[in-house]
């Protein structure tokens, strides 16, 4: 199974070098050090989910098609 990760870097004190890792199809989000340890905390999480998930008969979600999109915010409501 593939799924899509969104990746952004964490903007709080002390999670310098830190990255979210959000996998929508799944709707779960973790975190870890770096790209490769958001991946690689994304990764552990969905397959204890899908693991779970299957424990109780159901079957995980697939993904279709993954999209990222952007939208602007006006400078008047940012405050600036």
């Amino acid at each position: 199974m593939r799924y899509a990760v969104l990746l952004g870097p964490i903007q709080e004190p002390g999670f310098e070098g830190f990255y979210y890792a959000h996998v929508p199809a799944l709707d779960l989000t973790t975190h870890g050090r770096g790209v490769e340890g958001a991946i690689a905390a994304a990764r552990e999480l969905a397959e204890a989910w899908v693991a779970e998930k299957r424990v109780h008969g159901e079957e995980p979600p697939r993904e279709t098609t993954a999209l990222v999109g952007h939208i602007e915010i006006a400078d008047a409501v940012l405050g600036a």
